[in-house]
């Protein structure tokens, strides 16, 4: 039998690489004659990890981590039809069945049949579902045919690995956020956060037509990132007000549309950038969007934050200014990215040199033993996308 090592949540502020239980096909006692076991190439670490990670949400102990995963099939059910081993894939980090109403609607982050405490299901995340996480050397993935992604071409798919590494999550979230904003030729973009998420969404504007791209940030190595490939930046630490900023830049204080890549842990601006205010970038982006414009929201939202720091906010209630949004009739866009209703096309992206992904969002590949640290310095604001290579393919 293989051996097989994750990275598991200990307590806030702590992971840890441990040994762990070599994935089966099973669901329970059933054998998952639908799912494959693969043998990971490449699994990356993800802000939504890191909300976990710090103690703001009711993950367990123990809890193996890791939903943006690419492997090779070592191993196939009786019932998988399509996927063979040695097939290289991504794995959308939507766990669905592909039978459900909403799966047949391409609603797959919402799937119905593959988590019994709500709607949708990831691995290696709180109140998913409780399947195992990627960050590790082997995993299951069940309703192999309908989820994965198989590249056509092994060769060239390992050439740009870096780049297609993110189609499992982070790319598709940050093009699902653009799309869901109304992002098209010679839109103007504001979009909150410079993290990883952020940061793709910028380079997902850019690849459907906008003309400005505004990134707002706090880590001057993050805003910098931006800069990089295109973006104007707005320091958020700034006393200035945010729609004077963006007034600097395109010459009136408003955008055709935003996109929140932040979340429940959102800053306040200026003087309160140093405390938490966790409706701040939903008002701000009210604020500066056009009537008639629209806010998509890929940054994270919870129903349960331990470490909120007032008793609405624990349990997902924010002091949002939902009357300016209404009469300026915006249209919201919330909720996990249904993976597959992009990755296809943008993996065409990459592989016809259309965008180079991981340069926008800095890839940085690290081992599975360096896990530990790639969180610890992730928390710290580096401006990087932490890939983990479990054994040593990427190079």
């Amino acid at each position: 039998m293989c051996q097989n090592h994750g990275v598991a949540y200990i307590k806030p502020g702590m992971v840890e690489v441990q040994s762990i239980e070599y994935p089966k096909l099973a669901l329970g006692d059933r054998k998952c004659e639908h799912g494959v076991i693969l043998q990971i190439v490449s699994t990356n670490i993800c802000g939504s990890d890191q909300h976990m990670v710090r103690g703001r949400t009711t993950a367990p102990a123990g809890l193996v981590l890791g939903h943006e995963i690419t492997g090779l099939v070592i191993e196939a059910g009786r019932d998988v039809e399509f996927i063979t081993v040695g097939d290289l894939v991504s794995v959308p980090f939507n766990i669905a069945c592909g039978r459900c109403r909403n799966c047949k609607a391409g609603q797959t982050g919402i799937c119905l049949n593959v988590n019994p405490s709500r709607p949708g299901a990831a691995y290696g995340y709180v109140d998913m579902g409780g399947w195992v996480g990627g960050q590790a050397e082997y995993v299951m993935v069940p309703y192999a045919d309908f989820n994965l992604l198989k590249f056509p071409d092994k060769d060239q798919a390992f050439a740009k690995i870096r780049d297609l590494t993110l189609l499992s999550d982070i790319f598709p979230t940050g093009y699902h956020g653009a799309v869901m904003a109304g992002v098209g030729p010679g839109s103007i973009v504001y979009v909150a956060g410079a993290g990883p998420v952020g940061l793709a969404c910028a380079a997902s504007c850019h690849l459907l037509g906008a003309a400005v791209v505004i990134v707002g940030d706090m880590i001057p190595e993050r805003l910098a990132q931006a800069k990089s490939f295109g973006c104007e930046t707005v320091d958020l630490r700034n006393d200035t007000p945010l729609a004077d900023q963006i007034a600097a830049i395109v010459g009136v204080p408003e955008v055709d549309c935003a996109v929140d890549c932040v979340g429940f842990e959102a800053r306040g601006h200026g003087s309160e950038a140093g405390t938490e205010h966790p409706a701040t970038v939903l008002n701000a982006v009210m604020n500066v969007t056009r009537a008639g414009g629209a806010i998509g929201i890929p940054g994270l939202y919870v129903t349960g934050d331990p470490g909120a720091k007032d008793d609405a906010a624990k349990e997902g209630s924010l002091s949002i200014r939902i009357g300016l949004g209404w009469a300026k009739s915006h249209s919201f866009y919330t909720g996990q990215c249904p993976v597959m209703k992009y990755h296809r096309q943008l993996m065409n992206a990459i592989l016809y040199d259309k965008i180079q992904i991981a340069k926008a969002v800095n890839v940085e590949v690290i081992s599975l033993d360096q896990a530990p640290k790639g969180y610890q310095d992730f928390d710290k604001g580096a401006a990087k996308k932490f890939v983990i290579d479990p054994h040593g393919m990427m190079n």
